[in-house]
């Protein structure tokens, strides 16, 4: 039997955390805009976010307002239609 795979998101370093998984576009993207104009440049922060639109939006809208996506992924690999883990830094 295998060990359920860890969530190791809380891995990389981040000033700021948001969880969007509760939020639907697109509030996905105004509460993660709100978290942005309230970091620094340079600062990264660490969102959990659902497949599906909010995955394939919310990063798209980051790099559209000139933000760095880090690193994304699921939280859990053997569920990719899961929750995720996206890291970004502020420019």
């Amino acid at each position: 039997m295998q060990d359920k795979p860890q969530d190791r998101s809380n891995e990389m370093p981040h000033e700021h955390f948001l969880d969007i998984t509760g939020e639907v576009c697109p509030m996905t993207f105004v509460r993660t805009k709100l978290l942005i104009e309230r970091m620094a440049s340079g600062e990264t922060a660490l969102i959990h976010l659902n497949a599906g639109e909010p995955l394939e939006n919310v990063p798209r809208s980051i790099r559209e307002h000139g933000h760095v996506i880090v690193n994304i992924g699921a939280l859990d690999p053997a569920n990719p239609t899961g929750r995720h883990f996206l890291f970004l830094r502020k420019s």
